[in-house]
Formats: structure tokens, C-alpha cells, sequence
């Protein structure tokens, strides 16, 4: 692995921090305003996840690759993001249709905070 994917390891990141952050605060504004309740919300949801999800496996091949490693705290971190998201989804069916907005705009700001972490540490 070489520094080109580290580099786009690193402005794949960014792209997860807006996209997951958007996402939080389309789903908090959805739960106060019934027209911002659309499908293609929970599309953009999925996707900004499944880019996290492919950020932490594409930094699980970096560090498995003969590259620089990360500090173990940047892995920790990493992981429990994708943790987070899995704790989310698991939630998910438990909940109400309006409340679902709550749980994904706090949940998902909380995701956000935690990449925000995750990217100073690393």
C-alpha cells in the first residue's frame, strides 16, 4: 500500500465526516418538519454509513499492508464508529417512524463526533 492510499484514506475521511454530519441533521430537521420526511433521507443515511463502513475497512488494509501504522487508538476509534453504526441499525426497528428521526440525528451526530475524534487522534 502506498502513500496514494493513505491519501485517500485521509479525504475519504472528510467525505464521511460531511456526509455523516448532513445526514444527522437532515434526520433532527425531519423530525420537526413532516416535508423533510422523504425517502431519499434514509438513502442518504445509508449511503454516508456505508462510506464509514468502507473508510474503517479501507483503513483495516492499510494498516494489514506493509504501510505506516496508525496509533492503536486511531484503530480503537475506528471500530467502535462502526460499532456505533451497528447499534443504530439494531435500534432501528424498535422505534417508532418519528422517533427513528430522533435516534438517527442524535445518534448520527454522535457518530460524527466520534470521526471528528478519530481524526485529530490520528
Amino acid at each position: 500500500m502506498g502513500s496514494g492510499s493513505l491519501a485517500a484514506h485521509a479525504a475519504l475521511a472528510w467525505v464521511v465526516l460531511a456526509g455523516n454530519g448532513a445526514a444527522a441533521a437532515w434526520a433532527l430537521a425531519a423530525h420537526r418538519l413532516e416535508q423533510l420526511r422523504v425517502r431519499a433521507m434514509w438513502w442518504f443515511v445509508a449511503l454516508a454509513q456505508a462510506l464509514l463502513v468502507a473508510e474503517v475497512a479501507l483503513g483495516a488494509v492499510l494498516q494489514a499492508g506493509q504501510g505506516p501504522t496508525a496509533p492503536g487508538i486511531h484503530t480503537f476509534y475506528g471500530f467502535i464508529t462502526l460499532a456505533a453504526v451497528g447499534i443504530l441499525f439494531s435500534y432501528r426497528g424498535h422505534l417508532s417512524p418519528k422517533r427513528r428521526h430522533l435516534l438517527y440525528g442524535w445518534g448520527g451526530l454522535f457518530i460524527t463526533g466520534l470521526i471528528i475524534r478519530t481524526m485529530i487522534i490520528g
